[in-house]
């Protein structure tokens, strides 16, 4: 389990295919890891592998088997992309965030970037099966960054208001117009709809 609160900012130093699937070497601050521990990157949650330090700073690595590279995009990542990263939540530390499950709902699109006094809207196209979770000023992870839907614009489309600290603290920064961005809704709004579903069901047949 997660919050959305980013605390490190990783640089992938190495991708390969292995047994273990695609294999991302990630340099980071971190120190103190164990292997089978679990790393939000770019809100995917990943088992690490290994880890190890150099002169440069400490490594870890994760893989991401076939069903993860179906439902993300990490099978694009390539050496020297920037992944936002956060280490599972421990019982009894803050909830800054909200909950998040590091398990991708879908990919989305960076439709548009603009900014807006002292902060940048970025507008999303999200998956038709995300469109029905959203709610203004609701909850939602965007590359592992817990963040508020500021506006829903249009259906299928998500809007984004992104303060300077949020800007300069993840990779969210980054994004352009045409960027994949990992999407994961609110994990109350999930069970709700699936809760609701039979009753749903049963007033359309009527």
């Amino acid at each position: 389990m997660f919050t959305g609160l980013v605390d490190d900012v990783g640089l992938i130093e190495r991708v390969e295919e292995t047994e273990a699937g695609r294999e991302f070497r990630i340099r980071s601050r971190y120190t103190g890891l164990v292997e089978g521990e679990s790393i939000a990157c770019d809100g995917v949650c990943l088992t690490v592998r290994g880890f190890g330090a150099t002169e440069d700073g400490s490594w870890f690595t994760v893989a991401a088997v076939v069903p993860t590279l179906g439902r993300t995009a990490l099978g694009r990542w390539t050496e020297g992309r920037r992944v936002n990263l956060e280490r599972a939540m421990r019982a009894g530390d803050r909830l800054g965030g909200h909950l998040v499950q590091g398990h991708v709902d879908g990919v989305g699109i960076v439709r548009a970037v603009e900014r807006q006094g002292d902060a940048w809207l970025i507008d999303v196209d999200v998956p038709a099966e995300i469109d029905p979770l959203l709610v203004p000023h609701g909850s939602i992870t965007i590359d592992g960054v817990s963040l508020t839907v500021n506006a829903l614009p249009a259906p299928g489309v998500l809007q984004l208001s992104i303060i300077e600290y949020t800007h300069r603290h993840t990779t969210l920064g980054l994004r352009q117009p045409g960027d994949p961005v990992h999407v994961e809704a609110d994990m109350i709004g999930k069970h709700v709809q699936r809760l609701l579903a039979p009753y749903l069901a049963s007033l359309s047949r009527v």
